[in-house]
């Protein structure tokens, strides 16, 4: 298959254009994304780039029911026909019957207790084969899981936990095929994925492309598209002059200078939505990480670079306005929020502080900076120039870095960088999906960190457990503040902005819409009709 892999182009572009021509109406559907996958093992996933495309391979027990743009946690059932808790700590849950893997095989409780278990349970065969990232963080109250009957499974958890259930939407529970995962082996299994999905996996060549083809034994509505492919270009501008060209029919991240070209072509059109989500300029405070510098464990000299980053230019000019600056590490959207204090730009105050903490004269320093666009930050490279610039005011002396996207995201959690630029788009609509997640203790171990900051305040850990261990929404609310205020005191890291999500479609695309939570999700997407000329 792979040997054939590099043909793939050239037969796209000879059924879409004729090797240049306008589409006419066609069945494939070409979107360009700003980076590779890194993975397509879905629980082991810890990138946006792999999740767009696990989402349409893969599904779970239940999923979210989105409404127009309304962010909740309204929960539906997807692989799981029911669920029932049978207490605090256990859930039963019933699955559809008759629902079929891509490779044939029929759904069944061992599917689940299988997909579960390679994540947390050290002697199973497949556990060494994966980090498990998100299992550890998100799902660590899991204390069993067991085939209760044929189409039933119970979960057994080791306290309450409220966020359980709407963890299940996340991608790292979405169900493999036992049977399809033994025969392939721990190993070669991850270049071959198998789900109950409606498009299902056809090849990849990294780099260039990964191609989906409708799965026909679908057990819901079946999918519009015959084939779905996801285009790798790296470049904004090549992303525009493709979908102008008619070359791919729809793009992720436009350019936000391009914004109004865009909305007046009639050939293409603009979908917007307001995103949950928060980037983010990241300080490594761990003293046991390999790229812990000195002054990032003084909280003064974090305040100092806070008040010297001018972020309401950095929205200006570079997110031209797509964008609200962020002062917390919680967008709106999401209960459990505080408003809190605005960070001030104020580099007299900036410098002030770096003098207090004993660097009058500033330092050297590396910042890191994504290779590729993501939804909270569409520029990060020229953003980073921007802090580089700011910061350079200020004394301190900040080189950039950056590296491929997969070694990015493993150098972070490692801990290798002073500095570094991240983000977040919610997987659920709870504050533990911000605050536990990218900046409680727990999930700061070095080699696997989500906390990239590796900040490790007991204060602050001690009040987000309080809130993981009861089910009353108020009380678990007043935690969480209290928690926000403990970062605002600390700052940990600099939040920069809550960004809108942004998409680019040839005007004869329908029935994509996006997901409030920012997944893509294709199944209902179509081609209706020629190219306007």
């Amino acid at each position: 298959m792979r040997g054939l892999s590099a043909l793939i182009p050239i037969a796209i572009c000879a059924a879409l254009l004729g090797c240049g021509d306008a589409p006419k109406r066609t069945d494939t559907f070409v979107f360009a994304k700003a980076g590779d996958a890194v993975l397509l093992d879905p629980a082991d996933v810890t990138d946006g780039h792999s999740i767009t495309v696990c989402n349409n391979i893969f599904e779970g027990l239940l999923q979210f029911r989105e409404e127009e743009d309304v962010v909740g946690d309204q929960l539906e059932p997807c692989l799981a026909e029911s669920w029932e808790v049978t207490a605090d700590t256990e859930i039963v849950f019933t699955l559809k019957a008759d629902v079929k893997f891509h490779d044939g095989t029929t759904l069944d409780a061992d599917d689940v207790v299988f997909s579960f278990n390679r994540q947390f349970v050290p002697d199973h065969p497949f556990y060494s084969e994966g980090n498990w990232t998100y299992w550890g963080s998100v799902f660590a109250t899991v204390r069993k899981v067991e085939k209760v009957g044929p189409l039933q499974v119970k979960v057994t958890l080791s306290q309450s936990d409220p966020t359980f259930l709407s963890c299940l939407v996340m991608a790292h529970t979405y169900i493999i095929s036992k049977e399809a995962a033994e025969k392939a082996g721990p190993k070669e299994y991850k270049r071959h994925p198998v789900g109950t999905g409606p498009f299902q996996f056809v090849d990849w060549l990294k780099e260039d492309h990964i191609t989906l083809k409708r799965f026909d034994d679908y057990w819901g509505e079946n999918a519009l598209l015959k084939r779905l492919v996801f285009r790798v270009i790296k470049e904004p501008s090549t992303r525009m002059l493709e979908l102008q060209a008619g070359r791919v029919h729809g793009m992720e991240y436009p350019d936000p200078e391009n914004l109004a070209m865009i909305a007046a072509d009639p050939n293409l059109k603009l979908l917007e939505a307001r995103g949950v989500n928060v980037g983010y300029l990241a300080f490594n405070v761990g003293a046991d990480t390999p790229g812990y510098e000195e002054p990032f464990g003084d909280a003064r000299v974090r305040q100092a670079i806070a008040h010297a980053v001018n972020r309401d230019e950095i929205i200006q000019y570079l997110y031209k306005g797509t964008a609200i600056r962020a002062d917390g590490p919680i967008p709106p959207g999401i209960w459990g929020r505080k408003q809190l204090d605005p960070i001030e730009y104020n580099p007299q105050m900036a410098r002030d502080l770096l003098r207090e903490a004993g660097y009058a004269d500033g330092f050297k320093t590396t910042l890191w900076a994504m290779p590729v666009q993501r939804p909270y930050m569409f520029s990060p490279k020229q953003i980073a120039e921007r802090i580089q610039a700011d910061l350079k005011e200020i004394g301190i002396r900040c080189e950039i870095k950056t590296i491929e996207w997969g070694i990015y995201l493993d150098k972070t959690k490692a801990g290798e960088h002073p500095m570094c630029l991240l983000g977040w788009t919610a997987d659920f609509a709870d504050p533990d999906n911000f605050l536990y997640v990218l900046l409680d203790k727990d999930n700061a171990v070095p080699g696997s960190a989500q906390n990239v900051s590796f900040w490790r305040d007991d204060a602050f850990h001690e009040l987000i457990m309080e809130a993981k261990g009861t089910y009353d929404q108020q009380r678990r609310a007043t935690l969480y503040e209290q928690a926000q205020d403990i970062f605002a005191a600390q700052l940990p890291w600099l939040p920069m902005a809550h960004a809108k999500q942004v998409m680019a479609f040839r005007s004869d695309v329908e029935g994509y819409k996006i997901s409030i939570m920012g997944q893509y999700y294709f199944k209902k997407t179509h081609i209706v009709a020629e190219q306007v000329q």
